[in-house]
């Protein structure tokens, strides 16, 4: 499977933003779906993750409450919908696919990634 994320950019403190990230190839609904962020100088951080059917998601207590992960398999597509930003989210966002078991949150449990997309938090 390809993965390519969007929806990236700039935004305020308190503000709110939705990436995306488009699946082709493969059969999407064998794959669960994690978003990862990367910030300057650090290593990269797990924030969400959904199973194949969507019923199933975590989170970090970094982003709970704020950040939520859809999915729609008719689409192939997986979001990040980013409420209440704070300039600590500032990172290089990344969407990621693991085919099989979805219950993973480190990076290298993951098989699949797209190219990163890059969000700033102003304060």
């Amino acid at each position: 499977v390809q993965l390519q994320a969007s929806g990236g950019g700039l935004v305020q403190t308190g503000g709110s933003l939705r990436l995306s990230c488009a699946a082709s190839g493969g059969t999407f609904t064998n794959y669960g779906m994690g978003w990862f962020r990367q910030g300057p100088g650090k290593e990269r951080e797990f924030v969400a993750r959904i199973s194949q059917d969507g019923t199933n998601t975590y989170y970090p207590d970094s982003v709970k409450g704020r950040f939520t992960i859809p999915r729609d398999n008719a689409k192939r597509m997986a979001y990040l919908q980013m409420n209440s930003l704070k300039p600590e989210d500032t990172a290089v966002y990344y969407c990621a696919a693991r085919n099989g078991a979805y219950a993973y949150i480190r990076p290298q449990d993951y098989d699949y990634w797209g190219q990163g997309t890059k969000v700033t938090v102003s304060s």
